[in-house]
């Protein structure tokens, strides 16, 4: 009997000191490892959003790079406070991730893309742009795709790596835009006073700047038509309202002046013949 419980004794004293020890230190590890993930993600966070160089795409971007590389850590200490052997660990984890990265790669593609528009920045939340013939403004940049809202209130996903690939406009990098309207006027007239009431007439519009000048000038010999083309420069932001406004203050302020814009006719002029002699001269040229 006191051999049997001697041999308790032993077997509770190993598992104390080895696998019991290993439990311990193993879940104090998983607490002392939680309390230093969200120490280093207030860390992290505070210090890229308060960056100027960061928006916030890129801000959160790092944020779960650093969250996903810090519970790795964690799993691996975890596991070797176990007792396992890491080695394998992380051997099965690359083969899985080898095998996801295959089945992956056109999302791996969008993410990777994703990193550089987050990082270069070609176009930022609320900026104008057109991508493969989509015009809208950019709702939100992810890491595998971004969100336009076009114009007419429909919302477009496009993928990352669509639009790294393909032509991009971005209509709002630059503070001033160039407006320009192409204006009709007959061939009959006076050109120089065309220019100076066409150059009035834009230069005193709503939110056109003074410089760079506004200008006119005539551009095209048309086949019924000169056509004079107005340049005006304009905010960013006012655009829209300038090409529109002006143009319909434009065709008003010509019209006042006597100046009207051709449009294409097409003139039919009706021969009033009389015919009754030619079966006449029909039969006298058949004798």
């Amino acid at each position: 009997m006191d051999n049997f419980w001697q041999t308790l004794k032993d077997i509770g004293m190993s598992f104390v000191q080895n696998t019991g020890l290993a439990i311990v230190r193993t879940i104090a590890f998983f607490v002392l490892g939680l309390i230093i993930v969200k120490i280093v993600q207030s860390i992290v966070r505070a210090s890229t959003y308060k960056s100027r160089h960061l928006d916030q795409a890129a801000s959160t971007f790092i944020v779960s790079i650093i969250t996903v590389i810090l519970y790795i850590a964690l799993i691996i200490v975890l596991v070797s406070s176990l007792g396992f052997s890491t080695a394998g660990i992380i051997a099965a984890f690359s083969a899985v991730a080898l095998a996801v990265a295959l089945a992956l790669k056109d999302s791996l593609a969008s993410l990777a893309n994703g990193v550089i528009i987050i990082f270069t920045k070609p176009f930022k939340k609320g900026d104008h742009v057109e991508i493969n013939s989509i015009d809208g403004l950019v709702q939100d940049i992810r890491l595998f795709n971004t969100k336009i809202l076009t114009y007419d209130n429909i919302e477009v996903i496009v993928p990352n790596s669509e639009i790294l690939s393909s032509d991009m406009i971005n209509y709002s990098t630059m503070p001033l835009r160039r407006v320009v309207i192409d204006v009709p006027l007959p061939y009959s007239v006076d050109t120089a006073q065309a220019k100076e009431i066409i150059l009035t007439c834009a230069s005193s519009y709503d939110n056109v700047v003074n410089l760079p000048a506004p200008s006119v000038i005539l551009s095209e010999y048309g086949d019924s038509a000169l056509k004079f083309s107005v340049r005006v420069w304009t905010k960013n932001e006012s655009y829209s309202d300038v090409l529109n406004g002006l143009r319909e203050k434009l065709f008003n302020t010509l019209r006042l002046n006597g100046l009207e814009m051709p449009y294409s006719r097409l003139e039919v002029t009706l021969l009033n013949e009389s015919n009754s002699d030619r079966p006449n001269d029909l039969e006298e040229d058949a004798q």
